[in-house]
């Protein structure tokens, strides 16, 4: 994984609470990741549905219509 000159800045606004993540702040491998996982990245997600580990698009569509 390549440095991001943007890590420390991204990491002011990340939510994600999965601690053993390596690639919390840098957001393109992050989506990247999510992506390929059929997920979406936890800043999608508030905070209380995010602390499931629940990323799916199926989860993020049921948020948006309620």
């Amino acid at each position: 994984m390549q440095e991001c000159p943007n890590r420390e800045k991204n990491l002011q606004q990340c939510n994600c609470t999965y601690e053993p993540c390596s690639r919390k702040g840098i957001c393109c491998e992050c989506i990247r990741y999510h992506r390929r996982m059929g997920e979406l990245p936890a800043c999608y997600f508030p905070p209380d549905v995010e602390k499931t580990y629940d990323r799916s698009i199926t989860r993020f569509l049921k948020i948006k219509r309620s």
